[in-house]
């Protein structure tokens, strides 16, 4: 929320502001944790099969992941489609947030120097600049928690 002792431009927005501020932190959290769900179910189990690399099972992105230089495949493939389809859920929803949180940074930090492998900076080039923008939303949670409307705040009273 706004630091109480620096005034706002406008100081009739700061109830609006207040007001909003952990809405659009849950949204945030949303968007963070399930942008990672598709991509989990495509290269898990097939879906979305006319999107990304024709990556349709854990054998083939381990296979894949293998050409690209990350052994043992199969521990990686594994770890990504874990990484996406429990920690991006448990993230959205505000569970374990700080642990669902570090494979979900970690995953996004060698995603991006692959990207910057591959393309440089720009997105319409395979860059980083769209993975960065992830990253960085997801290591707001992994240092701030989950957040007033949290299941870690509902259930257990705190944030991990």
């Amino acid at each position: 929320m706004n630091e109480p002792s620096i005034p706002l431009m406008f100081p009739q927005l700061g109830g609006f502001y207040q007001a909003l501020d952990p809405w659009v932190e849950v949204l945030l959290r949303l968007c963070v944790g399930l942008a990672l769900v598709p991509h989990g179910l495509r290269m898990t189990f097939g879906f979305f099969p006319n999107t990304g690399q024709p990556l349709q099972n854990l054998r083939m992105l381990a296979d894949y992941l293998d050409k690209q230089g990350y052994r043992p495949g199969k521990v990686w493939a594994l770890a990504i489609s874990l990484t996406q389809l429990v920690c991006g859920p448990l993230l959205a929803l505000g569970l374990f947030t700080r642990l669902a949180a570090v494979p979900v940074v970690l995953f996004l930090v060698v995603t991006n120097i692959e990207r910057w492998r591959v393309g440089k900076y720009f997105w319409n080039q395979l860059g980083l600049e769209y993975t960065l923008m992830w990253t960085v939303a997801a290591l707001y949670f992994l240092l701030h928690g989950g957040g007033v409307y949290s299941f870690d705040r509902l259930i257990f009273h705190r944030e991990f």
